[in-house]
């Protein structure tokens, strides 16, 4: 039986908030696919909700790490017919329904709560009941969200950045593997593929395939700090991180050497927590792993069990790594100085990249930012979402140099 135009009436507008209620979780959604949503429940009719739910997904997802995410947002969505003016409440701490908050999976309690920092319910300022965004946000909301500083933001605009920040790019550099593949350039010949292009030409060998070597991008190692100060930088940098130098984010046709880890008092390695394929989940490990978070800050301790227990991760004078704080250090500047030269020389290059640099006339006249600027190739700045989109231009012309 056919219940009406999919396209027009209260179901129109229900499936543009479902789609925007998706897009605050992290699903990558635009206005196509809405529209190719609502022809879906236009084919396969109202009647029967299964099909409803199987025809959606069909063309609202395509990314296997969001199926659960869509699944349970749409139980939630399509159950109560109260649940939309909920679930785009972004302030609102809890939403009443059949589904229990307890067992949501981590990107659908964000899109119904206020920002979590590593474990911890962040409680909205008054300020913060004013903003209104949702996912379909206006242009100029999107450039003033762009520009603005991550220590800067509301729990609701935060919790939109860091979605936004998982869509930001990171095209490292590559240079030539060892390793090759079939091509049509190269000195060596491709003997097996010349013999059975051989085979299918009657044993004559007209085509010639080669060898070319791999691209591959340079080994990454990445240090952030957890330091109370940098508190509201950790866990999006983080978030950053994990989706820009995923497998899918490289093209996956070679795997990406990536090592993380977090300091404040001590060294944390983040590998298993990168080692999930989703965001939240490693977001969920590494709040479970990092022991000295928004504590105090000891960059010579920590890079003194870098040097100690991880130095084979350091490949061949090739590594790149990124040294995520603002510097301010509360070691021996002796110390840290004597840790930094080791490092400088173990990789290719070192790059800090500092959220201070968001002040005009920034010097770093602290005694270990003091240090740092001393021995860092380059300093990048990382406090917004326009920085963060030029940082892979950045961090080529400092290589170039």
């Amino acid at each position: 039986m056919q219940l009406g135009d999919a396209r027009v009436g209260k179901f129109s507008d229900n499936l543009a908030a479902f789609g925007r209620t998706l897009r605050r979780a992290g699903v990558r959604i635009d206005p196509a696919r809405i529209a190719l949503a609502a022809d879906a429940a236009l084919t396969v009719g109202l009647d029967r909700r299964e099909d409803l739910s199987a025809a959606l997904e069909a063309v609202l997802i395509s990314r296997e790490q969001d199926r659960l995410v869509y699944r349970e947002l749409f139980d939630a969505f399509f159950r109560d017919p109260n649940m939309a003016h909920k679930l785009l409440a972004q302030l609102l701490p809890s939403a009443q329904g059949k589904a229990e908050p307890s067992k949501r999976r981590p990107r659908v309690r964000e899109a119904l709560s206020p920002q979590h920092a590593f474990g911890k319910q962040a409680q909205p300022k008054p300020e913060d009941d004013k903003v209104d965004f949702d996912a379909a946000m206006t242009a100029s909301d999107l450039q003033r969200l762009k520009h603005a500083d991550f220590n800067a933001l509301g729990a609701s605009e935060y919790r939109l950045v860091e979605r936004l920040a998982r869509a930001v790019r990171l095209p490292l550099p590559t240079f030539a593997a060892r390793r090759s593949r079939p091509g049509v350039r190269g000195r060596a010949l491709h003997w097996s593929g010349v013999m059975q292009s051989a085979v299918r030409t009657g044993g004559e060998p007209l085509h010639l395939p080669r060898l070319q070597r791999l691209q591959q991008p340079l080994p990454l190692l990445v240090l952030v700090d957890v330091s109370g100060s940098m508190e509201r930088y950790a866990r999006l940098l983080l978030a950053f991180l994990h989706a820009a130098t995923s497998r899918q984010a490289m093209g996956g046709a070679v795997r990406l050497q990536r090592h993380v880890f977090a300091f404040g008092t001590h060294l944390t390695d983040l590998g298993p927590a990168f080692a999930q394929a989703d965001t939240d989940a490693m977001l969920a490990h590494a709040s479970a792993a990092i022991a000295d978070f928004a504590g105090g800050t000891q960059l010579g301790t920590s890079l003194a069990m870098l040097r100690t227990l991880h130095r084979r991760k350091l490949v061949g004078r090739r590594t790149l790594v990124l040294l995520i704080t603002d510097g301010l250090d509360t070691g021996a500047p002796d110390a840290l100085a004597q840790e930094l030269d080791w490092l400088r020389r173990s990789c290719g290059r070192l790059l800090w990249l500092n959220p201070l640099l968001r002040f005009e006339g920034y010097a770093p006249l602290a005694q270990g930012a003091a240090v740092l600027h001393r021995y860092a190739h380059g300093m990048l700045a990382v406090h917004n979402l326009s920085k963060l989109e030029d940082l892979a231009a950045s961090v080529a012309a400092v290589l170039r140099r």
